[in-house]
């Protein structure tokens, strides 16, 4: 019996599918209910992103700047992580003024 929770898939840059479950939303939008009507933003940006960084464990970290949220201009970084080249992950989602320059820059446009 389905429990009503869906997944949604999205594309890497890397081509690898990347899961974003109803779960995982939900624990991103309490912790930042300003994304709650973003997410198909959110999806953009791990799928077309116009950077990626390196995070601190492991993690990729996909940005794309949004001239317009619910905050003013932010750029939208997704932290993902790629478990292989088949399969991967959304860990959470957040608007940030800047990116971090000491940050590992493995990608850009």
């Amino acid at each position: 019996m389905s429990d009503g929770s869906s997944t949604i898939v999205t594309r890497s840059k890397a081509g690898v599918a990347i899961r974003l479950t109803d779960e995982r939303w939900r624990h991103v939008t309490a912790g930042h209910p300003e994304l709650t009507t973003l997410r198909a933003q959110v999806l953009e940006t791990l799928a077309d992103p116009e950077t990626i960084k390196q995070g601190d464990s492991g993690e990729l970290l996909a940005a794309r700047f949004y001239a317009q949220t619910p905050l003013t201009s932010k750029w939208l970084v997704v932290a993902y992580s790629e478990i292989d080249q088949t399969d991967g992950f959304l860990l959470t989602a957040y608007l940030a003024r800047r990116l971090s320059a000491r940050r590992t820059t493995l990608w850009k446009r």
